[in-house]
């Protein structure tokens, strides 16, 4: 469900006639997402053992419906700013997401296995990515104010970014989740 969240805000960061089209879209890939979320909980109160331990099992869980929370967001945040054309620092903090989503796909699988390395490849990945949305939201913020900027929309794109950049750095809690499980398995 993340992935294809992910791959929808993309879409919608590329393609602003479809934004209101993709927020609906979000917006029940997010309920799905709080769905899936709601499930495993229940399944964790009726599981009298689990493969990891229960605390682990929530906080991945939450962490990653934290993500698609943002995600979610952002577009909602479009919608309600009104937003007629997509900056491209959103778009490429968009890719950003997608990317660090990606390798949180590639990377659940692996927790089968509890090796280290292979795990961390990814972990690695995701922190550098995060580390490049926090360039891009400097970046756009500071252009923000290059010239006389309208203030309205100084505030209304700051939002923007700040969410997408939060996206970023949820997504490299998943992965820090992820790695204290592995370290705590291994």
């Amino acid at each position: 469900i993340l992935l294809t969240a992910a791959g929808v805000l993309v879409e919608a960061t590329g393609h602003v006639e479809l934004l209101a089209e993709k927020a609906k879209q979000l917006e029940r890939l997010e309920h799905d997402g709080d769905q899936v979320t709601h499930d495993i909980m229940a399944r964790l109160n009726r599981t009298f053992i689990t493969a990891l331990d229960r605390e682990d099992i929530h906080q991945l869980a939450s962490a990653l419906d934290d993500v698609l929370d943002l995600v979610e967001a952002t577009t909602e945040q479009f919608i309600l700013y009104k937003i007629t054309s997509i900056a491209p620092a959103a778009q490429q903090l968009a890719q950003v997401i997608q990317h660090q989503v990606q390798e949180i796909q590639k990377m659940i699988p692996k927790l089968r296995h509890m090796r280290h390395a292979p795990i961390m490849e990814h972990c690695i990945e995701i922190n550098r990515l995060e580390n490049v949305g926090d360039r891009l939201l400097r970046d756009s913020i500071g252009a923000l104010f290059d010239g006389t900027p309208d203030p309205l929309l100084v505030i209304k794109w700051r939002d923007i970014y700040m969410l997408l950049e939060s996206a970023t750095d949820k997504c490299e809690d998943v992965a820090n989740v992820v790695e204290a499980i592995v370290l705590k398995n291994a």
